[in-house]
């Protein structure tokens, strides 16, 4: 899942360092919608502002563990 997100998500953001321990910090709010917006899609959930926080983009750890928790909800 982490690949096929990190796949994703470079395809539509080239310009950002999926690799990075801030991820958040390089994301302006076009980025932060184009990934809710993806994720969403991709995964059939449900992916609010309320989840554009610092802790959930941190990393494209911390991406996967928001879309795995969606997924288990």
């Amino acid at each position: 899942m982490k690949e096929h997100i990190r796949q994703l998500l470079e395809d539509a953001l080239p310009l950002v360092d999926f690799d990075s321990q801030f991820l958040f910090t390089e994301l302006d709010s076009l980025g932060v919608t184009t990934i809710l917006m993806l994720l969403s899609d991709e995964y059939h959930i449900r992916l609010e502002a309320a989840d554009a926080t610092p802790r959930n983009l941190k990393s494209l750890d911390s991406i996967v563990a928001m879309v795995q928790s969606k997924l288990n909800a």
